[in-house]
């Protein structure tokens, strides 16, 4: 009976997952909410999207409960996972009931939407002078690629060492890894304008502020919201490095720790959730991208018509 509920629930989600794509396509392309559904279920695209979730849950299933093979001896099945994480009295205290669970979640998103953001008001602007001046970019790039490769975990002790408390070094590392993504694909993003639109706005007499507000900015916009989708899920990646060290809550901390006292199936239920809210954020990014570059769609569309 339990199985069977839980299968229950997988499959409420997969099937909300899905309402919510079709509802958001129907709304896109103007079409009833019926007829989007039967397109949208009879398509190849949703078939496989679904065939690859069955696929996942099954291998788990037969590797670790039904062949119960010796590498995967001590990890929990997704029967048990998901029923550990439905139930209002879990063996390990964490589930969707309890209170520690949404603690974990609120420290986690608090510091990822801190990271986020500090990596979005510096990386934009940064990435844009780097682009825009050549002087600037020349100073500048050497050190951020030297810079760059460095692991998270790197640079936690050298955080926790300069700045106060844990939280500040926790968002720092968090921080690092978005600003570069942000900072390098605004900068690929500048690079990608055709040189003709600043050869013409110089011949209209267009001052250096012009050309890089009417220029650089637009140009390199659709590039700038492609690595702010990227950074957000760059965000969440770097997290768990850092609260697995320098934090007392957090996904990150709840995975190690749950590993310290061997409630293993905490551990899948915080890598799903970190799954699910890293899935949502980027989504949200892109969401908000597309309507604020709805004028680059509308040119797109338009340059179409006149090429036909």
């Amino acid at each position: 009976m339990q199985t069977a509920l839980i299968l229950v629930a997988l499959a409420a989600l997969i099937l909300g997952l899905a309402v919510w794509r079709i509802h958001k396509q129907a709304k896109l392309y103007e079409v009833g909410f019926g007829r989007q559904l039967a397109t949208t279920l009879s398509s190849k695209s949703f078939q496989l999207t679904l065939a690859g979730f069955v696929i996942f849950v099954g291998l788990w299933w037969v590797t670790v409960s039904l062949l119960k093979l010796p590498w995967f001896n001590r990890l929990p099945g997704p029967v048990e996972v998901v029923s550990e994480w439905l139930s209002p009295e879990p063996t390990f205290g964490i589930s969707i009931y309890t209170k520690d669970y949404y603690t974990h979640i609120f420290y986690s998103t608090y510091r990822a939407t801190a990271a986020f953001l500090l990596a979005t008001l510096l990386g934009i602007p940064f990435g844009l002078l780097m682009g825009w001046n050549k002087k600037f970019y020349d100073y500048s790039l050497p050190l951020v690629e030297l810079i760059r490769p460095i692991p998270p975990l790197a640079w936690v002790p050298l955080a926790i060492l300069v700045l106060p408390g844990s939280e500040p070094a926790v968002i720092f590392v968090t921080f690092l890894v978005a600003f570069f993504v942000t900072t390098l694909n605004t900068l690929l993003g500048v690079e990608s304008i055709d040189e003709n639109y600043f050869r013409a706005a110089k011949c209209l007499g267009a001052s250096n502020k012009d050309i890089l507000f009417d220029v650089v900015v637009p140009g390199a916009l659709p590039y700038v919201f492609t690595g702010l989708q990227i950074s957000m899920g760059a965000s969440w990646f770097s997290l768990v490095a850092g609260e697995m060290i320098a934090a007392q809550y957090g996904l990150g901390f709840l995975i190690w720790d749950s590993y310290s006292v061997i409630a293993y199936p905490v551990i899948f239920i915080g890598m799903a959730t970190l799954g699910i809210i890293g899935w949502a954020s980027s989504a949200l990014v892109r969401v908000v991208g597309r309507r604020l570059m709805a004028w680059r769609e509308a040119e797109l569309s338009g340059s179409a018509r006149v090429e036909v």
